[in-house]
């Protein structure tokens, strides 16, 4: 069961995202002859009075699409509601409307969490703990004599304070000691030591106890006490996300060698959902919203075959005057499809091949 809410929790994803696309389209009397969820071959279909909606094989995204070029189309050319012969601002919004959906509805899912379940924080205390000694090659915490269960009060008589700054200003001390001596204030149940601990230094020169470092608190689970604050508390949680999704896409990007491996296919991201939901049906709230706001991140970058790749030929459209041959754009966004669903299905083909259970096969 778990599985099978992880699946439709993205399926809904991919159907939010174009109807996005649908509606603006639709709204604005533009015509529309196709909506599809997934590529390849058709699995399900319905005829509408206008539009076809299926259901195709390859469940990798989905496509609203238009009968500008379509050879079987009886629209005239010249028609105004064809999607090409309308103003870049008309367009602009068909094309962007999927990755506003996607944000819109996380939104509201942070929200109804927020006012039902709530997030999860943490109650912070001073200090930060070691709930693990980790390493056996880097021993300066154990050669100090730290053992798992302390709580590390202070760093050179600097106070670790109640917050999740306190473990980001002790990693920072350690980081920036190596092959120093560090004096620690230490709470190991009901004593207060005093230690000194000289970091190793790594490959990198950063100093390295060989410790795990936790955030000394209780988890907890906050909820809006009313609607207003739900809405609030939800704004201030799609913030949150947003900004690490795109600060992890670029580093992605932009250190691509070492973060390669961080990339999940449909099947990485459907395990991940199915653990979540198997812990707790609930978490399914916060896992869709996180993965919809990827969605519309991914979607909005300048690549071909994307929302961002349409916009940017709309771009140059509007800086020359005039729109790119309609043969160089259908080439670009084809070897960009092409390579959207090679990519795909290497990870389909990967992740599967990570699982546990397909491992297990061959042991």
């Amino acid at each position: 069961m778990s599985i099978l809410a992880a699946i439709a929790v993205l399926a809904l994803l991919i159907l939010v995202h174009e109807l996005g696309h649908f509606a603006a389209a639709r709204l604005q009397g533009i015509h529309v002859n196709r909506f599809s969820i997934g590529f390849g071959p058709i699995l399900v279909k319905y005829q509408g009075s206008v539009t076809e909606y299926a259901v195709r094989a390859l469940p990798l995204g989905g496509y609203v699409g238009f009968p500008d070029d379509d050879p079987e189309s009886n629209i005239p050319l010249n028609d105004p509601d064809l999607m090409r012969n309308r103003p870049i601002p008309d367009r602009a919004i068909v094309i962007s409307a999927g990755v506003i959906a996607n944000l819109i509805f996380a939104y509201f899912l942070l929200v109804l969490q927020a006012g039902t379940m709530g997030f999860q924080d943490i109650d912070y205390q001073p200090g930060v703990i070691i709930p693990e000694i980790v390493s056996q090659e880097i021993t300066a915490a154990r050669d100090a004599g730290i053992q798992a269960g302390d709580i590390i009060l202070a760093v050179e008589n600097q106070e670790l304070e109640a917050s999740e700054d306190g473990m980001m200003t002790l990693r920072a001390k350690i980081q920036n000691a190596a092959n120093q001596p560090l004096h620690f204030t230490i709470q190991r149940g009901e004593e207060i030591l005093q230690l000194t601990v000289t970091p190793t230094a790594d490959k990198d020169g950063k100093g390295k106890m060989g410790v795990m470092l936790s955030p000394n608190g209780e988890t907890v689970h906050r909820r809006a006490d009313n609607i207003l604050e739900a809405f609030t508390v939800g704004s201030e949680e799609l913030q949150r996300i947003t900004v690490l999704t795109a600060k992890s896409f670029a580093r992605l990007i932009f250190n691509f060698k070492d973060t390669a491996g961080q990339v999940a296919g449909p099947v990485a991201i459907v395990a991940v959902g199915a653990e979540l939901a198997r812990d707790n049906l609930a978490n399914l709230f916060q896992f869709a919203a996180l993965i919809s706001i990827n969605l519309a991140i991914i979607n909005i970058l300048p690549l071909p075959a994307l929302d961002g790749g349409q916009l940017a030929f709309l771009i140059i459209e509007g800086v020359q005057g005039k729109p790119i041959p309609t043969k160089l754009q259908d080439g670009i966004m084809q070897t960009g499809l092409l390579l959207l669903l090679g990519l795909g299905l290497f990870l389909i083909v990967r992740d599967t091949v990570n699982l546990a259970v397909f491992q297990q096969l061959f042991q």
